[in-house]
C-alpha cells in the first residue's frame, strides 16, 4: 500500500512527502495561509487534471495524434453545508491534434483516469468530461 505524509511545518503550513517529492501546501488565507503553496483543494483539481493530461497524452503518443500544446482545465465551484467542491467540468484541448476521428476515444480516455474513476465512485460526487463536440471544434 502505498503512502503520502504530511507534516505541520507551523503557521498553518504543511509539506507532504510523496515518494521522493516533497510539496508545500498552504491553507487559504482566511485561516491563516500566507499563499506559500498551493492549498489542499487546488492540489485536488490538479491531481485530476494531470491525471487526465497524462492519460490523454500517452494515447495520443500511441494513436499518432499530435498532444503539442495540450492543455486540461479543470473548473469547480464551491459549496457549503457540508463545505466541498462540485460541478467539477474538465475541459482537454488538442491545438494541434487532428483527431476528428478519435474523439469518442479520447473522451474514453479522459473519463477513465484514476483520479476521474475515484472520484465517480463516490456518492453524489459527478465530473463531467467535455463531450464530443469540444473535441470537434479542436479538430478544425
Amino acid at each position: 500500500m502505498a503512502t503520502i505524509t504530511t507534516y505541520y511545518r507551523g503557521d498553518m503550513c504543511f509539506e507532504s512527502q510523496l515518494g521522493n517529492h516533497r510539496i508545500v501546501i498552504d491553507v487559504p488565507a482566511g485561516m491563516g495561509g500566507q499563499d506559500r503553496g498551493p492549498t489542499p483543494p487546488e492540489l485536488f483539481i490538479a491531481s485530476l487534471g494531470s491525471c487526465v493530461a497524462a492519460l490523454v497524452a500517452q494515447y495520443c503518443g500511441r494513436s499518432g495524434v499530435d498532444a503539442t500544446d495540450m492543455t486540461v482545465a479543470v473548473t469547480f465551484d464551491k459549496a457549503d453545508d457540508p463545505s466541498r467542491l462540485t460541478n467539477l467540468r474538465v475541459r482537454v484541448e488538442l491545438p494541434h491534434g487532428q483527431c476528428a476521428d478519435r474523439q469518442a476515444a479520447i473522451h474514453r480516455v479522459a473519463e477513465h483516469c484514476p483520479v476521474s474513476e475515484t472520484i465517480m465512485a463516490l456518492e453524489g460526487i459527478d465530473i463531467e468530461i467535455l463531450g464530443q463536440e469540444h473535441l470537434a471544434a479542436l479538430a478544425v
